[in-house]
């Protein structure tokens, strides 16, 4: 079988919605924790899919977190091989960091369920099952666009939401995963200031999950298999 390795920045987000279509694709998932003491040996050019997931650390903070630098050294070994990797938020400004593209943190908090903009690009690619849907937003930082790569996606917040490059390389600003995984109550437990500083209201993002996260899924899963059937 094809190997998947999911890299997890924190517990509490993991793959979630996404684990489906990678495994009916054929790949055979094993997962690591960046806090794993095996983690600074594993060969992440290895696997024949990378998926990194999110985190509530700044690309910027290696200082704080030592296995970012780390991370970024053999991520970039591997984008530079053009091996299929998938980023998800924290994930996908780490892609964005390993091809040389500038990470900071952006002017407002992005949290809550609403639609993304769609590029031309972005129609032509596995991004256009997205269009119209609200998925979950949930982020401060942002990135420039990296050199090389495709616009996929915009926010009326964010101007960089999703880019690829090629077939093998996407990025997602965006949670199209979450939206049917009870470890939604663990963000907002475990970072409710991010809802109230983007002035949202906490009841009102659960009933935004229970109302809108079922379709955001669905549409995340289609946009994924359709991804994993156009890799090289």
């Amino acid at each position: 079988m094809k190997s998947a390795l999911i890299i997890r920045h924190v517990p509490y987000e993991g793959v979630a919605g996404f684990r489906k279509p990678i495994e009916d694709a054929g790949y055979a998932v094993d997962r690591i924790d960046v806090t794993d003491a095996a983690f600074s040996s594993v060969d992440l050019s290895a696997p024949d899919l990378v998926i990194m997931m999110g985190g509530p650390m700044g690309v910027y903070e290696a200082e704080q977190y030592p296995w970012i630098s780390c991370q970024l050294r053999r991520l970039a070994g591997r984008l530079d091989a053009d091996r299929p990797t998938l980023g998800v938020c924290f994930g996908a400004q780490m892609m964005a960091a390993a091809l040389g593209a500038r990470v900071f943190a952006g002017p407002v908090k992005e949290v809550g369920f609403k639609p993304v903009s769609i590029s031309a690009a972005g129609a032509d690619s596995p991004l256009r099952h997205v269009h119209d849907v609200s998925v979950l937003h949930w982020h401060g930082d942002t990135f420039d666009l990296p050199r090389g790569v495709e616009l996929l996606a915009s926010s009326d917040a964010y101007a960089h939401q999703a880019f690829r490059r090629g077939r093998n390389l996407l990025a997602l600003q965006f949670h199209a995963e979450m939206g049917e995984d009870p470890r939604f109550d663990a963000w907002i437990d475990e970072w409710p200031e991010s809802v109230l500083e983007a002035g949202k209201d906490i009841e009102a993002m659960r009933r935004e999950h229970d109302e809108l996260g079922p379709v955001a899924v669905a549409a995340g899963r289609r946009m994924i298999e359709e991804w994993l059937e156009g890799i090289r």
